[in-house]
Formats: C-alpha cells, sequence, structure tokens
C-alpha cells in the first residue's frame, strides 16, 4: 500500500451483501495508511446542552463541522471517512488536508461559540501514533444501496484517539479570520420525524465490544439479531416519506443561517422561506418523491467506527427482546451498551445536489445518541464484576 496516497479511500473497493457477513470477514479490511490523520470535533458539555432542551442546536452544529471538511476534501477532490456522532463527528484525513481542515473547524468553533455559546472542540491524531500505542485502525467500504456507501472501522483506534484527544483538547492558536469558512450545502429543514405509520418508537443504540480484536465475529452476530428482531436495514428505517415536512417557521431557519454564516442574512432567510413553500409542491412531483426516496436511501443511520451507532424504528415488544438479548452479553462481559427511547428521529442534512450529492445525519429525538453516550460511559466506569 502506498502511504502517501490521498486516494486510498477512494480507491477501496465497496463491498456489497450483507454488513453482518462483511464484518465477518476481517480480510476485506485495509490497514488505513500511518500518514493519515484523525480528526476530532465534540461539543463540550452536550450532555447538559441536551439536558436544558439545545438537542437540535448540538445535531446542527456538529453537522456544520462535517460540512466544513467535507466541502474542502471536495474542492480538493479528496474522498474522506467520516462518522456522524450527534454531538460531534470523527474523521479520517490524508495529510494534505490536515492544515486547511483545522483552520476551517477553528473558525468554525468560533462562529458556534458567537452565536450558540456552545463551545466546538477539535482536536487531532496522527494515525501512526495509534498504531504505537498498539491499536488497530482497520477500514472497508460498505455498499448500502446503489447510490449510497458508508465506512466501516474495526479495531479500536477511534476510540483511543476520542480518549486521546479529550485529554487535551485545546484550541488551535492559528486562527482563520482572512479564511472564508465554506458551509455551503448545510441545512436543517426538516421537523422531528416521528416513526412509521406501523412502528411506536424510535430507539438509539450504542454498542461497544469489550475486546477489540472479537469486534467483527461479534458485530457480525449482533447485527444479525436486528435483522432477527426487527427486520433488515430497510424495515426498522425510522424515516419514512409520508413523515417528512419541512420547517417553516423564521426562528428555525435563522437558527441555520446563523450556524452557517454567523449572522442573519435576511434576503437569502426570506429566499429560504420561498423556496420552503415552493418545496411542499415540488415535493408532490415526481422528481420531487424521487428525491425524498433518495433522502431516505441516504440516511446515515447506522456508523461503524470501533463501536455500533445506529437509529432504529420498532415497537415495544420488539425492544424488550433486544434489550434482554444484549443483557445476556454483558453479563458475559462480551460488550457495554446505551440505549435511549424516544417517540421521533431528528435529521440534519449535507446537500450539495440534488441528484445523488446529499447525506442525511439521523439521531433520536431529545438528544438520542448524547443520552444513550451518557448511559454506555457510566456502564463502562462501574466496577467490574468478577
Amino acid at each position: 500500500m502506498n502511504e502517501g496516497n490521498i486516494s486510498f479511500y477512494t480507491e477501496l473497493i465497496a463491498q456489497p451483501g450483507t454488513l453482518s457477513k462483511l464484518l465477518g470477514n476481517e480480510e476485506l479490511f485495509a490497514e488505513v495508511p500511518s500518514d493519515w490523520h484523525v480528526i476530532i470535533t465534540d461539543i463540550v458539555n452536550s450532555t447538559g446542552a441536551v439536558a436544558g432542551g439545545r438537542h437540535q442546536d448540538v445535531n446542527l452544529i456538529a453537522t456544520g463541522s462535517i460540512v466544513a471538511v467535507l466541502n474542502i476534501a471536495f474542492a480538493m477532490d479528496i474522498t474522506v471517512p467520516f462518522f456522524f456522532g450527534g454531538d460531534g463527528a470523527t474523521f479520517i484525513v490524508p495529510q494534505v488536508m490536515v492544515e486547511r481542515a483545522m483552520l476551517a473547524l477553528n473558525r468554525y468553533r468560533e462562529n458556534t461559540f458567537a452565536n450558540f455559546t456552545l463551545e466546538l472542540r477539535a482536536g487531532i491524531v496522527a494515525v501512526k501514533d495509534i498504531y504505537a500505542a498498539g491499536h488497530r485502525l482497520h477500514i472497508a467500504k460498505y455498499c448500502s444501496s446503489e447510490n449510497f456507501s458508508i465506512p466501516i472501522i474495526l479495531g479500536n483506534g477511534l476510540t483511543y484517539a476520542e480518549q486521546l484527544v479529550k485529554g487535551r483538547l485545546q484550541a488551535d492558536e492559528k486562527l482563520s479570520q482572512d479564511k472564508d469558512l465554506d458551509l455551503t450545502g448545510m441545512q436543517c429543514r426538516w421537523d422531528k420525524i416521528g416513526p412509521p405509520a406501523d412502528k411506536e418508537e424510535v430507539v438509539t443504540l450504542l454498542i461497544l465490544a469489550r475486546e477489540a480484536e472479537k469486534q467483527g465475529q461479534l458485530f457480525s452476530t449482533i447485527l444479525a439479531e436486528l435483522d432477527n428482531l426487527y427486520g433488515n436495514p430497510v424495515k426498522r428505517q425510522p424515516i419514512s416519506m409520508p413523515q417528512l415536512k419541512l420547517k417553516s417557521t423564521f426562528k428555525k431557519m435563522g437558527t441555520e443561517m446563523r450556524a452557517r454564516f454567523g449572522r442573519l442574512k435576511y434576503l437569502l432567510l426570506l429566499r429560504n422561506l420561498l423556496a420552503t413553500f415552493i418545496g411542499k409542491f415540488y415535493f408532490k412531483t415526481g422528481v420531487g418523491k424521487t428525491y425524498l426516496e433518495k433522502i431516505i436511501e441516504m440516511s446515515d443511520t447506522l456508523v461503524i467506527d470501533g463501536k455500533i451507532n445506529t437509529v432504529i424504528s420498532g415497537v415495544a415488544a420488539q425492544r424488550k427482546k433486544l434489550e434482554q438479548y444484549l443483557d445476556g452479553l454483558e453479563l458475559r462481559n462480551e460488550i457495554a451498551y446505551g440505549l435511549h427511547v424516544s417517540s421521533a428521529s431528528v435529521m440534519s442534512c449535507y446537500v450539495r445536489d440534488l441528484k445523488d450529492g446529499h447525506i442525511h445525519f439521523v439521531d433520536g429525538s431529545e438528544g438520542g445518541y448524547t443520552k444513550a453516550a451518557k448511559m454506555l460511559k457510566a456502564k463502562l466506569n462501574a466496577p467490574q464484576l468478577s
């Protein structure tokens, strides 16, 4: 492998079939080049912000950090793996992107604090340092549909990087006031999305394997059990066309604009309000319905970054069976998990174009990932049973 190859992730072959089968075959995973870097963003005290009812601000700010980095990658014609976490994001990038990405995130951090009084932190860890500490970082590209692929990570390299970064997160002193911050395509236009008509609830789930070397087979087994309890990923999808409704209030659009530009642009705000009004008719056309179908297809409801992060919909009886199954794995000290149940999901978006250049980040409402992470952290910090 050419470690200096900035096209490393682009050239990975997208693997078809079921994710469970992919996770069970670690030969299909490649080692991330040692001269790449892990960039991590997170919001300070996101748990407190969510408890204070600011979960939508938290999701929006996390999405903005993704858009800032992806727009740089797009301009440089580089494809990079990234992972949405509800209150932040993780990226794996080549050296050539590092300075521009960190400058952009620093500028975004300034805007975010000035407009929302929420602090976005960004830190970086070299992949070679992750390997030097004895951790794995293996990646595959999974083709979840004809138009959508996602990165899959095995190994605890990203978990280690997150722990390392959060222990020393400092703002980069090189500020970027003279640099433009490109958040083109950042959107938060959808209201809370209730579960499909035949479902009762939305479940946000985090699962961590206690032993990193057993992740692949263990995650494969767990996902197969999810299929057994809830049906395939299409059947447990929390987003459905009848439940998609555009936000149309001045306040909600103003929040998105402050995150993007640091201030209100009234002419653009009026234009967006008009576009939202027209959109309600557009989505009833054949082209509009096709776009809505692709929103569902390109919804980021499953992230595997060394742990399972997923948002699903179902009924309470299914969730109780799932909890019983996961409790059994916990008792055998194979996993630790966090779970949050809500009545809806929330979605923020990166829309570069309306055809194939869009992706939609999904979380459980009321801060699903943040609350599930709080539960998981409490278990990890609890004394181990012998």
